[in-house]
């Protein structure tokens, strides 16, 4: 018994010239050509060795065959309709899971939640912290959050958001806040400066940004996970490197200092996704974020 099927695209031709019982009216509903779809019929009428039309005045109607073929294939075509509607109805009511590092989620997604939700009411978003290395291709995680230095890797879809800018920020409750907020960037080279065993390089980076000796600096106490190190800052420990996204509140609200500024380095805030899975709400939050940043 022969169980191959023939094309889907000839199937659908013939389907809805046979409910609409007119090939132009179908050529119309599928935004193709009248010669299109008349095309189609006769190669499955010459795959399956029978005619499924035949003339009637100057219009067509269905044969036998064509009658029990419309049957099948209305059946067939309506169960697949209703599947993909059932799916893609599950799909926008499935958890989004954002994965994104913890300092990041604190003290800038956090407070900015409220609008999202509000803004985005259609997006289930759910999140998950980590401040250590992040996979964007964890399973169940629908896109990641992060900093990171282009180029990016074929198989995912990324949407660059912000360049990175990082810089030097204290409490006034420091013992030396007064006194350094007076000088200039080089009087970092007499602090012990507090810094993240996360990202051991930031200082230097920094530091040769502004045309100062990175080798001179002196670390100070360090903090495993970014987070810890602004809470210190904000303890008035003393000196941090901090992104300016992370402080900016702080910094406008008087409770971080940051008198030297920041500097651009080569990463970048960016949403990734994997490149194989939809990206409808994936796109809705980058451009949310686009916004927002």
């Amino acid at each position: 018994m022969h169980r191959e099927l023939p094309s889907l695209n000839a199937l659908k031709a013939f389907e809805a010239a046979a409910q609409l019982e007119s090939v132009s009216q179908a050529a119309e509903q599928l935004h193709v050509t009248h010669g299109a779809v008349s095309r189609q019929i006769r190669m499955l009428e010459e795959e399956l060795g029978v005619s499924l039309f035949e003339k009637d005045g100057r219009g067509v109607q269905l044969t036998a065959a064509g009658r029990r073929l419309r049957d099948a294939s209305r059946e067939a075509f309506d169960g697949l309709r209703s599947a993909c509607a059932e799916i893609r109805q599950a799909q926008a009511q499935a958890p989004f899971l954002l994965a994104c590092p913890g300092s990041l989620l604190a003290r800038w997604f956090i407070p900015r939640l409220d609008r999202l939700n509000t803004e985005l009411p259609s997006l289930n978003l759910h999140l998950s912290a980590s401040e250590g290395e992040m996979d964007p291709r964890k399973p169940g995680v629908s896109a990641t959050l992060l900093f990171a230095e282009p180029p990016w890797p074929a198989d995912m879809q990324v949407y660059p958001l912000l360049a990175e800018r990082i810089g030097p920020v204290f409490s006034p409750r420091y013992a030396r806040a007064t006194l350094l907020e007076q000088q200039p960037a080089e009087a970092l080279l007499e602090e012990a400066l507090l810094h993240t065993l996360s990202r051991p390089g930031a200082w230097a980076d920094w530091a040769r940004a502004r045309g100062l000796p990175s080798r001179s600096l002196r670390q100070g106490q360090g903090f495993e996970h970014l987070y810890y190190l602004l809470e210190a800052a904000l303890s008035g420990l003393g000196v941090a490197i901090a992104p300016q996204l992370l402080v900016a509140d702080d910094v406008a609200s008087g409770r971080l200092l940051a008198p030297w500024g920041f500097v651009e380095t080569a990463n970048q805030l960016a949403l990734w996704s994997p490149a194989r899975q939809p990206q409808t709400q994936v796109s809705e939050l980058a451009h949310w974020l686009q916004a927002n940043l």
